[in-house]
């Protein structure tokens, strides 16, 4: 019999929060609105258990088999409160962490001559899962907008410096509830001075750019407009959301952070 070190007694009474594996690349399983069928993308996933004092540790393998398990299934990220509930039973533990993190690609036109092109949003799910089986998911993007400043447009004689930003969001809400992630962009997005794309003519960088001069923000406005959506959203139970504004005149970004729990 080979023996399995794992298993053996840990004498030092500390106890570990998280133990588990991280970058494991999977493939995930993401609904789309207007489809009727779920998409596979490319999923990095991290997985981990709380590891009681007396254990040594962790066995490492059963996270992948339970990855496998749903990967044959089609379930990876179709039902990650069960995939906690798994983690729990087969590395019997009092809580369990899951995260995917992912790219997802939503069809965008251009706002003057149509044309479409494919833009890229990094996002993630996160559930939790603890030892009274209290269940938590959260779903996390990264949204780019471009800002203009209305200090600079009012001072100046001509022009105006504008940068990208990147929109940082991580939303909760009930599991018997459900939000889109293609209307969840395009209400972020409307929060910006102009929104960004991949394919633009010059009608439309004609388009953009007038309209981000139009309409100047500064950090500090995003994040309120942005938190404005939360609050009055009818499924978010509670949000982080996170504004950094890469400045085009100063070496340095500019900054802003909002956390609530609307309930």
């Amino acid at each position: 019999m080979i023996k399995d070190v794992q298993n053996s007694i840990d004498k030092r009474n500390i106890p570990l929060q998280k133990v588990g594996v991280k970058n494991v690349e999977t493939l995930l399983n993401i609904e789309r609105k207007g489809s009727k069928t779920s998409q596979k993308v490319y999923a990095k996933a991290k997985m981990s258990v709380y590891l009681p004092s007396n254990y040594k540790g962790t066995h490492m393998s059963r996270f992948i088999e339970i990855l496998e398990d749903y990967r044959k299934k089609n379930l990876i990220g179709v039902d990650i409160k069960k995939m906690l509930e798994d983690m729990k039973i087969r590395l019997e533990s009092k809580s369990a962490y899951l995260k995917f993190d992912f790219k997802y690609f939503v069809k965008k036109k251009a706002p003057k001559s149509a044309l479409e092109a494919l833009m890229c949003y990094d996002c993630y799910f996160e559930g939790t899962l603890d030892e009274s089986d209290n269940y938590k998911f959260y779903l996390g993007i990264k949204i780019p907008l471009t800002t203009l400043c209305p200090c600079s447009k009012e001072i100046s004689d001509c022009g105006a410096h504008n940068q990208r930003a990147i929109v940082s969001l991580k939303v909760s809400y009930d599991e018997d509830k459900h939000i889109w992630l293609e209307d969840l962009i395009e209400e972020i997005e409307s929060c910006g001075s102009s929104q960004l794309y991949s394919l633009l003519k010059r009608e439309d960088e004609k388009s953009v750019t007038e309209q981000a001069y139009n309409n100047p923000k500064f950090v500090e406005d995003v994040i309120r407009d942005v938190v404005i959506k939360l609050e009055n959203h009818p499924v978010i139970s509670s949000y982080e959301v996170e504004i950094e504004a890469f400045e085009s005149i100063h070496n340095h970004s500019a900054w802003a952070r909002q956390v609530s729990d609307i309930n």
